[in-house]
């Protein structure tokens, strides 16, 4: 958990611009793609992400510059990505603007739950890294590149000129 705004800033500034990164590798093509004929899309979780920003946020009483649950997956990756960057940047400012370190501790209702503020900020940042891996699932299925997050990936060991680890 959280002890400082500033320590989740700098957090959500690392794991924002990984989503980023892992969106910019999506196409409007594979946004279709699934595991299962049943199971979510690529395009989905992408969407998901973004609009849990506004969901989450707003179960925690602020109002996040994003688009919300009720919203429809958009067609194009692009848009996809733009809303994204501009819900995380809206987190930044929004979270400094109307918490402090000395408040992270304080509880609030959130899902039928008691949550600290620490809490809420973490939860956001362990709800996109899930959904990040399983994106990656889907976009190595549909052919794209997935880009290294917490260390290098595939194609970018052998960029590097080493072997991918087996």
């Amino acid at each position: 958990m959280f002890k400082k705004i500033g320590d989740f800033q700098k957090t959500w500034g690392y794991e924002s611009a990984a989503t980023e990164k892992l969106f910019g590798n999506l196409t409007d093509e594979a946004l279709g793609q699934k595991v299962t004929e049943d199971g979510r899309s690529l395009g989905f979780l992408a969407w998901h992400i973004v609009t849990t920003m506004n969901e989450m946020f707003g179960h925690a009483g602020l109002e996040i510059d994003a688009p919300g649950p009720e919203t429809s997956v958009p067609e194009n990756a692009s848009e996809i990505l733009a809303a994204y960057k501009k819900g995380a940047e809206s987190i930044l400012k929004v979270v400094a603007e109307n918490w402090s370190d000395e408040e992270l501790g304080d509880e609030i209702p959130m899902y039928g739950e008691k949550w600290p503020k620490s809490g809420v900020l973490y939860a956001l940042i362990a709800h996109e890294g899930h959904h990040r891996g399983q994106m990656t699932v889907l976009m190595r299925q549909a052919g794209l590149r997935v880009p290294g997050i917490y260390g290098p990936a595939k194609e970018e060991w052998e960029q590097m000129g080493m072997p991918a680890m087996a």
